[in-house]
């Protein structure tokens, strides 16, 4: 039983490594064809394929002229009450709200430090307590000081009475 068992694994083994050989050399060829069309490929197309480019013209910089857009500008009414301040007057540039006033208070004495005239006031309609930089009679100077405040306070805004 031994021996059937031993000769027809043999048997077997022959029999794959035959027909390995087989389909190696058909691989073989295949590839030698795909190769051999390659080159006639290559040969025979010469590469004409040249890439357009446009030139380049130079033209000088143009001046570009800044229009004050404060008429643009939106501006929300809304009515207040003062909290701490002197009053204000027709336009006022909000950098802040808070519903904790000691925490408008915070942002009121950084803003006094440095250098502006702040106040709080509280909105009734959102119940938060509105942090003023300055306050001013014309909308262009409020819009200014709040282009410039912009960098720091990102949400600045203008607040009518």
């Amino acid at each position: 039983m031994k021996k059937s068992v031993i000769l027809c694994a043999g048997l077997c083994v022959a029999l794959a490594f035959a027909s390995c050989k087989g389909s190696e050399s058909a691989y073989k060829k295949a590839y030698e064809k795909a190769k051999a069309q390659e080159a006639t490929n290559t040969v025979t197309t010469p590469s004409t394929d040249v890439p357009v480019v446009t030139p380049v013209i130079q033209q000088p910089v143009t001046q570009t002229v800044v229009q004050d857009n404060s008429d643009n500008t939106p501006v929300r009414t809304e009515s207040v009450n003062m909290v701490n301040g002197a009053g204000l007057k027709a336009f006022s540039v909000v950098v802040g709200s808070f519903s904790l006033k000691t925490n408008a208070e915070a942002a009121q004495q950084a803003l006094r430090n440095a250098g502006y005239n702040s106040q709080i006031v509280y909105s009734s309609d959102s119940g938060t307590y509105r942090v003023i930089a300055d306050t001013f009679d014309s909308k262009s100077d409020a819009v200014n000081l709040r282009d410039q405040l912009k960098s720091k306070y990102a949400g600045a805004w203008l607040l009518t009475k």
